[in-house]
């Protein structure tokens, strides 16, 4: 146990050394103080996917349709409440859209500061997106950009929460919520079997992740440009990480909707394939069919 609180100690030593000091108004939050939780959580979720992939490999996919519909409802909810608060908050203090320094707006700070905290914990709740995709076999679904993103989010916004926990932070996860509200009932409808009709919008889900992400480049550069207090270094690292991301959806656009072949060509490559690799078991289904009823007749 000792050793451990001296590894914490040198850790946070170290990160107070790169960042400098944190801010006073956070101390004592909850997983704020201490680097150790947060990473540690991350490994967790890395051990968890590769670990569950290994112990799903034999086994059937769960449904989990009440789990996942309780869950997208919860975070819906989560992200609506986020939302309306940031809104509500940054209205209250006075917030300058362009640019917004970190000690100006009193009160109205710390209440932004206080949903930041809700919307840095909400991205370990969101790790939960990830196991389900394990447990119900949806291996296509774990990409790079898919784990790099939860994975990531969760350590930049403890870093964040300690360092830059309002001003120009706002903006990013208001918009993120917004998405989020949209995303999570989109998932949340997808369980349902009779709504799926009704649900011809992903793509546009996709389109409107990659304006959020220019969105929150365009915010964070006009900082840069024409300067009021906050951190500059936090303005460059935050535009090239998001820069990451717009580079990283892109790709997955492309490949999803770009270059998705029609239904008809889908079906001739199967069967061109089928005839390649040799009959498949529906032509005995059907040649003995045909046999059958030839010798009935």
């Amino acid at each position: 146990m000792e050793t451990l609180k001296a590894f914490d100690r040198e850790v946070n030593e170290f990160v107070d050394y790169m960042f400098g000091p944190r801010d006073a108004r956070v101390r004592g939050w909850f997983l704020l103080d201490s680097y150790l939780p947060t990473f540690f959580l991350t490994g967790a979720y890395l051990l968890c996917i590769w670990l569950g992939k290994m112990f799903m490999k034999n086994r059937p996919p769960f449904s989990l349709r009440a789990h996942l519909i309780v869950y997208n409802l919860g975070i819906t909810l989560l992200s609506f409440y986020m939302l309306i608060e940031l809104i509500l908050a940054t209205w209250e203090g006075g917030y300058n859209l362009q640019c917004q320094n970190l000690h100006s707006a009193g009160e109205a700070d710390i209440r932004v500061a206080k949903v930041l905290w809700w919307y840095y914990f909400s991205k370990v709740i969101e790790f939960m997106d990830t196991i389900f995709f394990v447990l119900r076999k949806k291996s296509s679904q774990i990409t790079f950009l898919h784990v790099y993103h939860h994975a990531t989010m969760f350590n930049i916004w403890w870093c964040v929460l300690n360092w830059i926990p309002c001003g120009q932070s706002f903006f990013g996860p208001t918009l993120n919520s917004f998405i989020h509200v949209l995303m999570y009932s989109y998932y949340g409808l997808s369980v349902i079997p009779s709504m799926r009709k009704y649900l011809w919008w992903k793509k546009y889900l996709t389109q409107a992740q990659l304006i959020q992400f220019l969105l929150t480049i365009v915010h964070t550069l006009s900082a840069a440009v024409k300067p009021c207090g906050f951190p500059f270094g936090c303005l460059m690292f935050q535009s090239s990480y998001m820069a990451t991301l717009v580079i990283l959806f892109i790709n997955f656009y492309i490949k999803t909707y770009r270059k998705a072949p029609s239904r008809t060509a889908i079906k001739e490559t199967s069967v061109t394939t089928e005839i390649k690799n040799g009959f498949h078991k529906d032509y005995f289904a059907a040649a003995n069919g045909f046999q059958n009823n030839k010798k009935a007749q």
